[in-house]
């Protein structure tokens, strides 16, 4: 089944934010783009708007040369379609419309030039199409303004802008926190959307937030490097924002990993954070790296390619790119669900998106050194550019990677063990080692699975073999079969059928 997509080669944004401008090129305009370049400039178009009105000189020198770079770059890697965003700097200076008539001569393509409102349901739809059915409420924290949304199962609520970017706040305040905090106090202290997020997510959109995140990550020693989907307790994270704000940021653990630029506006992010974590009483704080970049390509969709699964898509993606025989795939996946149905009659569709997302990548470690194949395949699907998937779910879809090509060796463990519980991982294990099998008697080509369904049977595995396949029972077969068995606590046949 090839990936549905509008585009026939790559499509690229260019967002002129506050502190960085920056381009990003997708591989197509698809319900799961991939990023295949980006680019940023650290310009700080913001720095000092609030007091004196104007974009800096130097700043929007470096923008232009920046963007002067970009045009050229969109036209090397031949992109389709370019958009080209503006945000809070831009709309607020006096001498905005200068600087955006310069960067249309540039680039050859007018620049939209977003309102408050209009980025904040940019910046929502960006959350919707990056993870899987969010509730709760998006916020992203730019250099200028910090909008705010909220999303219930797709659909999404008023969005509203407030001047707390780290640029802006930092100078509004004069560069003192106190100050700061006074402002972010009052602020919010008009607004009513925060408590609507209590019990629920609050989704962090922009790379102050983000840093703040990898500091984080660093400080409990996560094991999965992955920014998009990572999660946290609330309560935490504005416990961590109280401590980039009394310490010297330079002193923390990972702070080599953020741009020098970026780390003056720590303190004021991580503020704007805490009180928003606070007054909202959320219960998790989540990371989207999915935002209004990614909204202006989701808003391109026809409804039809909105409505599907993006992370299936990004599996498919891979299969395509992968797979010996792409369309065993699907095969795989039919397969193994007729024996779900037997072997987890409780599965939630949460859990067959995950097992179908197993099928469809499990093919992109073929090429690798057979003796790497088990821990090149669970890397790959760990750090995989996947939407719409939790640090969760990505562990289960390495460990059942791993078990596929490896099998059960209780002198190996599973890759990134301690984000699954023990049922996680022999469910893990299970579903690898069914794959397994299934591609001892496939080879990965399509024609075989239909007719050699696996079922259970009187609390045996049964693999049934069509005669004219009989020779494909083997050791190798039995053994695979033996071991699946075991992990699910079953006997096995293998049963040569008409």
């Amino acid at each position: 089944m090839p990936i549905a997509s509008i585009s026939n080669g790559p499509v690229a944004v260019i967002d002129i934010g506050s502190n960085s401008v920056r381009l990003v090129a997708y591989d197509r305009l698809s319900r799961a783009p991939v990023p295949m370049f980006n680019e940023k400039s650290l310009c700080g178009l913001g720095r000092d708007v609030a007091v004196t009105g104007l974009l800096p000189p130097d700043g929007l020198a470096q923008a232009l040369d920046a963007l002067k770079r970009f045009r050229v770059l969109c036209d090397l890697m031949r992109v389709e379609r370019l958009f080209v965003l503006a945000t809070a700097a831009a709309r607020r200076a006096s001498n905005g419309p200068e600087f955006i008539a310069e960067v249309e001569a540039i680039l050859g393509e007018p620049v939209s030039i977003l309102a408050g409102q209009e980025e904040a349901r940019l910046a929502a739809l960006g959350v919707v199409a990056g993870l899987h059915r969010p509730n709760g409420i998006a916020g992203d924290l730019g250099g200028g303004s910090l909008e705010l949304i909220d999303i219930e199962e797709g659909e999404l609520g008023q969005g509203i802008s407030l001047e707390l970017g780290g640029l802006t706040l930092r100078d509004a305040s004069g560069k003192n926190l106190k100050k700061a905090a006074k402002i972010v106090a009052d602020t919010l202290d008009r607004i009513t959307i925060l408590p609507q997020a209590r019990g629920r997510d609050i989704f962090a959109i922009g790379g102050t937030w983000r840093a703040i995140a990898r500091l984080h990550m660093a400080k409990v020693g996560y094991s999965l490097n992955v920014l998009h989907g990572y999660t946290a307790n609330a309560k935490a994270i504005a416990e961590f924002c109280r401590e980039v704000q009394r310490v010297d940021v330079n002193t923390l653990p990972a702070i080599s990993e953020i741009a020098r630029e970026r780390r003056p506006l720590l303190a004021y992010g991580a503020l704007v954070l805490e009180e928003v974590l606070e007054r909202s009483g959320a219960a998790r704080f989540m990371i989207s790296t999915s935002g209004v970049r990614e909204g202006v390509l989701y808003s391109q969709l026809p409804r039809a390619l909105q409505q599907q699964d993006p992370l299936l898509v990004g599996a498919r993606a891979l299969n395509e790119l992968h797979a010996r025989d792409p369309e065993h795939a699907d095969e795989l996946i039919a397969w193994t669900d007729a024996f779900a149905r037997a072997a987890w009659p409780d599965e939630t569709p949460g859990q067959k998106r995950i097992r179908h997302a197993a099928c469809l990548v499990s093919e992109v470690a073929w090429r690798a050194n057979p003796d790497y194949r088990a821990e090149e395949a669970a890397r790959m699907v760990a750090y995989a550019a996947l939407p719409a998937i939790d640090h969760r779910e990505r562990a289960f879809l390495a460990s059942v990677q791993h078990a596929r090509y490896e099998g059960i060796s209780e002198a190996v463990m599973p890759p990134l063990r301690e984000l699954l519980s023990l049922w996680e991982v022999d469910q893990a294990r299970a579903l690898g080692c069914i794959i397994r099998v299934a591609f001892n008697i496939s080879a990965g080509q399509r024609g075989v699975l239909p007719s050699a369904p696996i079922t259970i049977e009187n609390s045996s595995i049964v693999q049934s073999i069509p005669a004219r396949f009989a020779d494909l029972s083997n050791e190798r077969l039995v053994a695979r079969l033996k071991q699946t068995a075991r992990i699910l606590g079953l006997g096995f046949e293998i049963r040569i059928i008409p």
